[in-house]
């Protein structure tokens, strides 16, 4: 085997020219082995989570933090108020993934702007990963407004929902 300068040349053009990124040629007794070496400076792909969306300063006394929900069930929060004076219930989404107002496209939605709903009755579901998770309402009270769209994505903690409580 040759393994003069324009030898080495050649297997250098190889790798450069191709996905290839080692290449080791034994014979007779003499091994040359080229190893492309990878690049200091190759992007790197970082995913971020976006911050919690920040809301506005209200004008009325401090409301106390809501108590945490159980797993898969949603957070509610008290920060709006409705026509009647009442505090809004806000509920958030507990995970990321697609918003969906019924069980399957032609099915009738869960709830609607100006429904009832008691503890317990599925609102939407959010698919996540291939599964479809079941949200549940958390309070008793009058649906006022509906703040996604059907097979929208949501991010965690995104209010979905106001409802009025009774």
């Amino acid at each position: 085997m040759k393994t003069d300068l324009n030898y080495i040349k050649k297997l250098l053009k190889i790798l450069e020219s191709g996905e290839i990124n080692e290449i080791e040629i034994e014979e007779e007794g003499t091994r040359v082995r080229v190893v492309k070496s990878k690049p200091q400076d190759a992007p790197q792909m970082i995913t971020y989570a976006a911050p919690p969306m920040q809301q506005a300063p209200q004008a009325a006394a401090p409301v106390a933090a809501a108590p945490t929900a159980p797993a898969g069930k949603t957070e509610e929060k008290k920060e709006n108020t409705s026509a009647s004076g009442k505090e809004l219930i806000e509920v958030r989404s507990p995970i990321v993934g697609t918003f969906y107002r019924a069980p399957s496209p032609n099915a009738d939605p869960y709830i609607a702007v100006g429904q009832q709903v008691s503890k317990g009755n599925i609102l939407c579901i959010i698919e996540a990963m291939k599964l479809m998770n079941e949200i549940e309402c958390e309070y008793e009270g009058k649906v006022t407004k509906i703040l996604v769209e059907n097979a929208q994505p949501v991010e965690y903690n995104q209010v979905l929902f106001l409802v009025e409580p009774n």
